[in-house]
């Protein structure tokens, strides 16, 4: 491993961020248009056409690279929004673009040959089979894999096929299969996949009952805490519910994902790009997870030991896990 250099693959949900992500050691920063074509369609955030042609160039004259998120899927009769976002992409210079919709990945491929395509995590890609596929039909060069994997199930992936991986290293970790998640749309009525919010903000409220404090999603109550106590950011499959005489959080605790500790094994499994979440989290955030990144995978490349990662107050309900890496949970 040492010598070898993964692509470090960062968030940045503005400008300001992006700037803040590539001054602190991104190889690469993805990005999203500001409507429902991205995953991240959220009030605040994302990125105007011209904003993003700026962005491009910034990024360039400091050796980064720019995929943009095209990563919902289409609504039926409105495919063109998403096809002009591809081309917007290609025409701001953006080094690729990271796909889901087997449509739009046909249209890409064929009108945009000269533009490089990432199969989404939305996609739901997890075995050699359907990566090969996609690399086969399409001329995928990179497919970020779902956080459902086990590292040795990574290792076995990239022994048959002939593309990149990347693979999510930190930041909030979605249990479901990525792509196939409508927890949030039964509640809120928008879907993570097709309108590109998990969670809205619109839909989020929290109140106080007695000594407690109750975060809501949609109307319903997800979370209810002592008060005094920071009350987790309201996910339905992160929710904690009474069920079978038992209360707790039946799908998955409001913690995020930290695999700092396990990039010698991912590097050893062939892995080609870590990347980071946190599109929505703020300028100080990706400084600061960036750059403990940067400073491990350069530890990692030169063949010195990591430090003990010391990022669990930036996580969510301030503690970390390796998720499926380890498959603790199954």
């Amino acid at each position: 491993m040492t010598g070898r250099r993964l692509e470090l693959v960062c968030p940045a949900g503005t400008p300001a961020a992006l700037r803040v992500a590539v001054d602190s050691g991104a190889d690469a920063v993805y990005c999203g248009f500001a409507d429902e074509t991205n995953a991240r369609n959220f009030p605040g955030l994302n990125f105007s056409r011209d904003e993003l042609a700026s962005a491009v160039a910034h990024a360039h004259s400091r050796g980064a690279c720019v995929y943009v998120a095209v990563n919902t899927f289409p609504r039926a009769g409105a495919e063109a929004l998403w096809q002009a976002a591809v081309a917007d992409a290609a025409k701001a210079g953006a080094d690729a673009v990271i796909l889901a919709d087997l449509g739009l990945v046909a249209h890409t491929a064929e009108r945009h040959p000269g533009l490089r395509i990432h199969l989404s995590v939305q996609a739901a890609a997890a075995n050699p089979d359907v990566i090969n596929f996609w690399a086969e039909n399409f001329g995928v060069k990179r497919v970020v894999l779902p956080r459902v994997l086990s590292v040795a199930e990574i290792a076995a992936i990239n022994r048959e096929i002939d593309i990149e991986t990347e693979v999510f290293v930190f930041g909030g970790l979605c249990v479901m299969a990525e792509g196939r998640c409508a927890l949030s749309s039964w509640l809120t009525g928008r879907s993570p996949n097709m309108h590109g919010v998990c969670s809205p903000p619109g839909h989020v409220s929290y109140g106080e009952r007695a000594n407690a404090m109750i975060a809501r999603l949609g109307g319903y109550t997800l979370h209810t805490v002592e008060r005094g106590r920071p009350a987790p950011y309201p996910t339905a499959c992160k929710g904690c519910f009474h069920a079978g005489g038992t209360t707790g959080y039946l799908f998955a605790e409001p913690e995020s994902l930290d695999a700092e500790p396990l990039l010698p094994a991912l590097a050893a499994a062939g892995v080609a790009a870590l990347k980071i979440e946190g599109r929505q989290r703020s300028r100080a955030y990706v400084a600061e997870v960036v750059g403990r990144f940067r400073r491990a995978v350069d530890a990692l490349a030169a063949g010195r030991p990591l430090l003990a990662s010391d990022l669990a107050h930036l996580s969510e309900g301030q503690a970390t896990t390796a998720g499926a890496y380890d498959r603790a949970w199954r």
